[in-house]
């Protein structure tokens, strides 16, 4: 996991070392500059060492013919490795990367499909005198390019191309970037002009002198779907298997491991997982770091939003460290952590970036966490969409209902949200009951496509939230959060063989007897606790922003909104949004959703301040030559 840059053509080293330095947070142990002959590119690598920690694993790395440089894991490195030894091929490091090279020798970009990982890597081929450049299947490690002055660069942030622009401005749709936070991750579309998002699941070929990028698909999880059981029992065995062999390659480090406890039934299955594996496996033989057992949890004192409770039964059964994580509200390094992230969202990130602090000062630098989860098998309101699937049938209707209504809340009145509790989805689904839920069924019936009746209409929801909304704008945020401390954050439930899984199963192994993620509650049994494992609780991981907004933010948020940069910021309605904020800062009943909507009035100031304002390192303006 590393920060990586490239530009075509060259740049001086002393001019492109401030801007690799600009990724030093994502590889805080050591850099490396690899620069063409003829100066046709110049490639940097920012490393944070995970694997083969010894010299021979830095990048850029370059063989007879290529040279990369990657950011990310190829978890099953030794299986692919072994394959290519038996072809005569010979490695000098215990690293993925040298695996990564002999790999696209050997199948070209048909490597790409080998892989199960995640990464943003390019690849220069000194013979034919071009770029290859790749994203992971589901774009979890991100990658950004920019066409400027006549050159090409690429990063692993979008501050580093900065420095390439002509000038910096924010995007020409910025009004609605800033509006619909969900709807652009998937897209090309940056918050900053002239900065384009490379796409998950492809790859493309860039030569000097061209400017422009073709970028070719090689994933798609519809082409992948997979024959699954009839039997649901038989189901959970191969989700069982499948879900344990994601955590156990992921488990491959030369660093300490741990996980981003909740309580949840997610981040539970996991570290649940990891226990039972260092149980019944040869931690030798795979690779797999004998340093796991730390669990790390936030606290958030008496707000709603704390689970410490729930994470403390799952480290007390299976018997390992905890570290709680007291959240500071500290202000000293507040736009130094929203320069960090580098995005506008809906939730203050200092929460999710304290924790991966704690891990870096802890000296635990892997984490295994439960991203993808909900998207995969409904742990969001869309599970109402099951209902459609149900086909008017009142057992299986009964049940879907009783999956949502059974939801146990922490503070009603506090939790308005959607992405913290079901209560919009129950309240949807009573109002339908109570007017007709008949007939609007069987209208949504009816309508359905045909390939999407037989897909299913809560798998179809789902498959949109997983590729295209929720869940690629949580990637990119946890990127940040982990990387702002140089950790690196692995995810099982992203591994492309949960996910081409859970969508080939029909939605009664998703929904069943009451429950929501039905095949991994059942795959677990035995794992964790019973009370966690049957837990209904929804709670996100976020900031108790209502509360930091009223009592430890309350004056810093108050000069800010009164200050001249505020009120001369072209990219809020000054007048609008300081009431917004008083609104909450001033009014002791306000709920968690009004402070949520007055910090995401507030962030594009916040961002603009921290992003837009900062002085960057200046690049001379180079032009291609012949």
């Amino acid at each position: 996991m590393c920060g990586i840059l490239g530009v075509m053509p060259a740049v001086p080293d002393y001019e492109f070392k401030p801007v690799l330095d600009l990724l030093a947070h994502r590889g805080p142990d050591g850099e490396g500059i690899w620069q063409e002959p003829f100066h046709r590119l110049t490639l940097g690598h920012r490393r944070l060492a995970i694997l083969d920690l010894s010299d021979k694993g830095k990048q850029p790395m370059e063989n007879q013919q290529y040279v990369i440089t990657f950011n990310g894991e190829i978890y099953n490195f030794l299986e692919i490795r072994r394959e290519l030894e038996q072809k005569g091929y010979r490695f000098s490091s215990d690293t993925d990367t040298e695996v990564i090279i002999a790999a696209f020798h050997e199948w070209g970009e048909k490597c790409l499909l080998r892989f199960n990982g995640m990464w943003a890597f390019a690849i220069w081929d000194k013979m034919n005198c071009r770029l290859f450049v790749s994203r992971d299947r589901f774009g979890v490690k991100p990658l950004y390019y920019t066409f400027a002055n006549g050159g090409f660069a690429f990063a692993s942030e979008m501050k580093a191309l900065i420095p390439f622009l002509p000038s910096l401005q924010v995007a020409d749709n910025f009004e609605y970037l800033k509006c619909h936070i969900f709807d652009y991750e998937a897209t090309d579309q940056c918050l900053i002009a002239g900065i384009k998002r490379f796409p998950p699941g492809h790859y493309a070929y860039i030569r000097p002198n061209e400017s422009t990028l073709q970028p070719v698909r090689y994933w798609d999880t519809m082409q992948h779907l997979v024959q699954v059981p009839k039997r649901y029992e038989e189901q959970v065995e191969q989700f069982r298997d499948i879900f344990t062999d994601a955590c156990r390659i992921r488990m491959r480090a030369d660093v300490p491991i741990g996980t981003a406890l909740s309580g949840g039934l997610d981040s539970s299955a996991i570290a649940g997982t990891i226990a039972w594996i260092a149980k019944n496996e040869n931690f030798t033989s795979q690779r797999l770091s004998a340093d796991w057992q730390h669990a790390f949890v936030a606290t958030f004192g008496n707000t709603f939003l704390d689970e410490s409770q729930f994470a403390r039964q799952v480290a007390d059964f299976l018997g390992i460290k905890i570290h709680y994580v007291k959240v500071d509200t500290r202000l000293d390094d507040f736009f130094e952590q929203i320069y960090l992230f580098e995005e506008i969202y809906l939730t203050a990130p200092q929460p999710m970036i304290e924790v991966y602090r704690a891990m870096r000062q802890a000296g635990v630098l892997v984490s295994l966490d439960g991203h993808g989860a909900d998207e995969l098998m409904s742990g969001y309101g869309h599970l109402i969409w099951a209902l459609v699937d149900s086909h008017l049938s009142f057992h299986q209707m009964q049940s879907v209902i009783d999956a949502i209504n059974g939801f146990n809340y922490i503070d009603s009145q506090q939790i308005d949200n959607e992405r913290l509790t079901f209560s919009r989805s129950i309240r949807f689904i009573l109002s339908q009951i109570r007017h007709s839920t008949y007939n609007t069924l069987r209208y949504l019936i009816k309508s359905e496509k045909p390939a999407q009746g037989r897909f299913g209409k809560l798998n179809t929801e789902l498959y949109k939230i997983f590729h295209q909304t929720i869940l690629p704008t949580l990637l990119r945020n946890y990127d940040r959060y982990s990387m702002a401390n140089g950790i690196e954050v692995r995810m099982p439930f992203m591994d492309y063989r949960v996910v081409t899984y859970a969508f080939s199963l029909p939605w009664q192994s998703k929904v069943r007897k009451g429950y929501s993620k039905s095949i991994l509650r059942d795959a677990i049994k035995g794992r964790i606790p019973e009370a966690i494992r049957l837990r209904k609780t929804k709670i996100g991981f976020n900031a108790p922003i209502v509360d930091w907004l009223k009592d430890p933010w309350k004056n810093f948020l108050l000069d800010l909104i009164h200050s001249p940069s505020f009120n001369h910021s072209s990219l809020i309605n000054p007048s609008q949004v300081r009431q917004q904020v008083l609104n909450v800062i001033l009014n002791p009943k306000a709920k968690y959703l009004d402070g949520e909507q007055a910090w995401l009035a507030l962030m594009p100031y916040l961002w603009e301040q921290a992003v837009m304002k900062r002085r960057y390192p200046v690049i001379k303006r180079y032009q291609w030559t012949a």
